[in-house]
C-alpha cells in the first residue's frame, strides 16, 4: 500500500495535519461488487480527507482506485440526463462555434454521450483507456481512440482539437495537473472546453458525508476547480452549478503564451527616440533625472552611458555612486544649478515625473531643455 498523501496534488503545498474527517473500513472502490465467493477476501479500507494549506482543495490522503482512467458511465440510462446532455451540447457546440469542428470527448466511456455530441454538429472524436469500452464504441461507428493523456507531451490522434468535453472524469485522477496540460497541448489556440465535476460546495452545504469515497480523490468548489483550471493554462469563462446542484460545469479557453511583440517595438521606438533628442545636443551635455529602477533599465536597454554627463536624483544614498551595469556617475540635482555644460535633461522619473519636470521649469536655469520619458514614448518640450 503506498503511504498516505500529504502534499496537494495540484499545488503542491502541504495539507492541513488534521484531516477534516476520517473514515474506516469503507468500500475500498465503488464499482467493485464481489460475487459470493468474493465476499470472504473482500475489506473495507480506511482514508482521510484533507484540505491544502495552499489552494484549499480538498482532497482524500489514499491513492487511486484501479480502474481511475476508465469511465464508467450508469447515469446515460436516465431518460432526464439524456435530455439535459443533448441540449447541453446542442448549446455548447452552438454557441462556441464548433459545428463541423474536430471536438474530441477526453474519457468517453462507451460512446454514450458522443453522439450525441456529433447530432449537435460537431466532428465529435473520443478518447478511452477501457479497451472495451473502446470497442463498443467503435462498434457503434464512433470515432474513438484507445488512449489516456498523463502529461502535456501526450499527442491525441486528429489533433489538434477546437474543443474538448471531459465529464466527471477529473475528479478521479492522482495527476490532474497531468492530464489539464495534456488537454491543453491538444487545443487549437484559443480552444474551448466544457469541463464537469461533483460540486463540493453543494456537499459542504448539505453535510452530504455519503459523498465521500476512494473513486473521487478530489472535491472541488467553484473557486478550487477555477484556480486548477488557471494554473494548468485555461482561462475560466464561466463556472457554475448545475444538474440539481450536484455538479460544477465549467466553460473555458485555452490560454496561450503572450505576445512579446509589442515589448520588442516599444523598446526600438523609444530607443530610436532617445538618440534623437541627443543628436540635438554636444555629446555628454544632457543628463538625465532619475535613478530609479525604470532608469535604471532604460540607461542599459539603450546604452545611452557613453552619451550623456551623468544622472542626478534626490536620494543621498545614491549619491557619488554609480548606476549598476552601466556606471554612470550619480549626482545631486544641485549639479544641474552649478553645471554649465548641461543643456538638457531627460526625466526619468516614473510616477515623479511631472513633479521633477515642475521642479525643473521653476527652479533650475532656463537654458535647459527638457523631455520627459513616459509609458508611450519621449515627450519633448521647446528650449525656454
Amino acid at each position: 500500500m503506498n503511504p498516505p498523501v500529504t502534499d496537494c496534488r495540484i499545488c503542491g503545498r502541504p495539507l492541513r495535519r488534521e484531516p477534516l474527517i476520517r473514515f474506516a473500513a469503507q468500500p475500498a472502490a465503488a464499482q467493485h461488487f464481489p460475487d459470493r465467493a468474493g465476499l470472504t477476501t473482500d475489506r473495507g479500507t480506511d482514508f482521510d480527507v484533507a484540505e491544502c494549506s495552499g489552494c484549499g482543495l480538498v482532497q482524500l490522503t489514499c491513492g487511486p482506485v484501479p480502474y481511475h482512467r476508465d469511465v464508467i458511465r450508469a447515469a446515460a440510462v436516465s431518460p432526464e440526463m439524456m435530455a439535459h446532455r443533448r441540449d447541453q451540447f446542442r448549446r455548447f457546440v452552438l454557441d462556441h462555434g464548433l459545428v463541423g469542428r474536430p471536438v474530441v470527448e477526453i474519457g468517453c466511456g462507451g460512446g454514450e454521450y458522443l453522439q450525441w455530441l456529433a447530432d449537435a454538429g460537431a466532428d465529435a472524436r473520443g478518447l478511452e483507456h477501457d479497451p472495451r469500452a473502446v470497442e463498443a464504441c467503435r462498434q457503434r461507428h464512433l470515432q474513438v481512440h484507445e488512449g489516456f493523456v498523463a502529461a502535456a507531451g501526450d499527442r491525441i490522434p486528429g489533433g489538434p482539437f477546437a474543443a474538448f468535453v471531459m465529464l466527471s472524469c477529473l475528479e478521479h485522477l492522482p495527476d490532474a495537473n497531468g492530464t489539464l496540460s495534456g488537454i491543453h497541448a491538444n487545443l487549437s489556440a484559443g480552444g474551448i472546453g466544457l469541463l464537469e465535476v461533483p460540486n463540493f460546495d453543494m456537499i459542504l452545504a448539505e453535510r452530504a458525508v455519503g459523498e465521500f469515497m476512494t473513486d473521487h480523490l478530489l472535491y472541488f468548489t467553484a473557486r478550487t476547480l477555477e484556480t486548477t483550471l488557471r494554473l494548468n493554462g485555461f482561462d475560466v469563462i464561466d463556472v457554475r452549478p448545475t444538474w440539481h446542484d450536484y455538479i460544477l460545469t465549467a466553460t473555458v479557453r485555452r490560454r496561450g503564451p503572450l505576445d512579446g511583440g509589442g515589448f520588442v517595438a516599444a523598446r526600438q521606438a523609444v530607443g530610436t527616440q532617445l538618440h534623437a533628442f541627443l543628436d540635438a545636443f554636444p555629446p555628454r551635455t544632457v543628463a538625465v533625472w532619475g535613478a530609479g529602477h525604470h532608469a535604471l533599465a532604460t540607461l542599459a536597454m539603450h546604452e545611452l552611458a557613453p552619451r550623456i554627463a551623468y544622472v542626478v536624483d534626490s536620494s543621498p544614498a545614491k549619491q557619488d555612486r554609480f548606476t549598476p551595469a552601466t556606471h554612470v556617475t550619480v549626482r545631486s540635482p544641485e549639479s544641474l544649478r552649478s553645471d554649465p555644460t548641461i543643456r538638457g535633461v531627460i526625466v526619468m522619473g516614473a510616477s515623479y515625473s511631472d513633479e521633477i519636470a515642475g521642479m525643473l521649469r521653476r527652479d533650475y536655469p532656463s537654458r535647459l531643455r527638457v523631455a520627459i520619458l513616459r509609458a508611450g514614448g519621449l515627450e519633448t518640450e521647446a528650449t525656454r
